[in-house]
């Protein structure tokens, strides 16, 4: 194992809560629709309503809506409402670098 290896081991080690944030972010990303709809809020610093989402997505409301709350639930995504528009954003910075090596890695540059 290189020192490079060995070090980032011994810190993934020693921060548990990270290791679980990253575990159960991972789980909760490993679906196509999800990690469609990840693709579209990373690729902005800004938040997005449902309506967007599903344009651009391109499925149905329904399906989106049951996503997003598992992603929401999941403490991945955060929702803020106005008036009858639902807005999401990605929940934490760790989870944006974690998502933009996936985009990087496989996501197109469609949205």
């Amino acid at each position: 194992m290189t020192a490079t290896a060995e070090n980032i081991v011994q810190l993934l080690m020693h921060n548990e809560d990270d290791i679980i944030l990253a575990a159960r972010s991972m789980k909760a990303m490993a679906h196509p629709l999800r990690l469609k709809i990840l693709c579209l809020l990373s690729s902005t610093t800004t938040e997005v309503s449902v309506h967007e989402i599903v344009t651009k997505v391109g499925t149905s409301q329904s399906n989106i809506s049951q996503h997003l709350s598992i992603l929401r639930d999941k403490g991945i995504l955060v929702a803020r409402k106005d008036a009858n528009k639902v807005f999401y954003k990605v929940s934490d910075p760790k989870i944006t670098k974690l998502i933009g090596l996936l985009r990087e890695a496989f996501c197109s540059n469609d949205f």
